[in-house]
């Protein structure tokens, strides 16, 4: 995923800044604690795709 894209997205709930996770491959908002996938290499970031995340998730915790 290019990182440049990755920049430019934002969590439609919260506004906040995103992260990829490469291992998972998923776009992470640790802020509102959903996750959205890349269908067939393009993020699905919208509301109806997000994953919820439970409050020990390790994806919660973004990387350095």
């Amino acid at each position: 995923m290019d990182p440049r894209l990755i920049e430019m997205l934002a969590c439609p709930v919260s506004k906040a800044a995103v992260y990829f996770s490469e291992e998972r491959q998923l776009i992470v908002c640790p802020t509102s604690k959903l996750a959205y996938p890349i269908k067939d290499g393009i993020p699905a970031i919208q509301r109806e795709d997000a994953i919820k995340l439970e409050d020990g998730d390790p994806l919660l915790k973004r990387p350095a």
